[in-house]
């Protein structure tokens, strides 16, 4: 186990502690929280990058929209939904 300091204001570390964000278990779900959402946003620059040097067009929106809605539409179906 590591033991970590860190230094804020007091207004925030008041607001925090009201808030129920210092304990142990709220600070590791938002630093694992925090770290699952950069190496989601590394992996889509990733995939941004390869479709750039691909010479892939970008989509409109009308096409993201599409995808978007087909895909919804197979989760559903696969779910059991209507």
């Amino acid at each position: 186990m590591t033991t970590i300091q860190i230094e804020l204001p007091d207004a925030t570390a008041q607001a925090a502690r009201d808030a129920g964000l210092l304990t142990t278990q709220a600070m590791e779900r938002l630093l694992t929280e925090a770290i699952r959402r950069r190496q989601a946003e590394d992996a889509l620059l990733s995939i941004a990058d390869r479709v750039a040097v691909a010479g892939i067009p970008p989509m409109t929106m009308q096409e993201i929209n599409a995808e978007v809605k087909a895909a919804r539409a197979e989760r559903k179906q696969r779910a059991g939904g209507h």
